[in-house]
């Protein structure tokens, strides 16, 4: 009987793909997808998603060579994710929602599936945070969705928006502070 073959971890994929084998960065592509479209729908790249994690890949993939391993290689991954997502925002020259995109294109939660209340009030719910949202400073919104979204750890925060570990603990601290001032507003003038 042959043993089930033990998938790679990140580390030995890069190594691989550092010493040239394209096959190690396409599994690196394909383990890191989903996450990296995660993160520039919810940073706001919309429609123009798929082209910022292609691009990422493309330049993780030319800044191979420079990657450490200081961070893990999902965090230096999204961290080019959302600078080309940055990117992506300066060129259009306006100021967009960090997550009105992803909020249209999320499926439904499983609370909204036990009938049309539960699906009225979810969508409500999720309307009002994303209005929420949308009206913190950008950077603000950057913090929120890398820790409570994309479930990153402090020290992937750190690694993916390239800030101090200290700013991203009282940037989250009073990020979350206003939204839920802004989530409280909203509430008082619904009753």
């Amino acid at each position: 009987m042959i043993p089930p073959e033990v998938p790679l971890d990140d580390e030995e994929l890069v190594t691989r793909a550092q010493a040239g084998d394209l096959e190690a960065y396409e599994l690196l592509v394909a383990r890191h997808t989903a996450s990296a479209y995660r993160t520039a729908i919810l940073l706001g790249a919309g429609a123009d998603a798929e082209d910022m994690v292609q691009e990422a890949f493309v330049k993780g993939y030319r800044k191979l060579s420079r990657y450490r391993g200081d961070a893990s290689f999902r965090s230096w991954l999204l961290a080019i994710v959302a600078n080309e997502t940055r990117n992506l925002h300066r060129s259009r020259d306006r100021r967009t929602g960090l997550v009105l995109r992803a909020a249209r294109a999320a499926p439904y939660s499983e609370a909204a599936e036990d009938g049309a209340v539960d699906a009225a009030l979810a969508g409500e719910r999720r309307a009002t945070l994303v209005q929420a949202l949308r009206s913190l400073p950008e950077r603000d919104r950057e913090v929120i969705v890398c820790r409570y979204f994309l479930d990153l750890s402090e020290d992937e925060t750190v690694a993916m928006l390239g800030w101090a570990r200290g700013t991203v603990k009282s940037r989250t601290s009073r990020a979350l502070v206003k939204l839920r001032g802004l989530l409280d507003v909203e509430e008082l003038s619904r009753g």
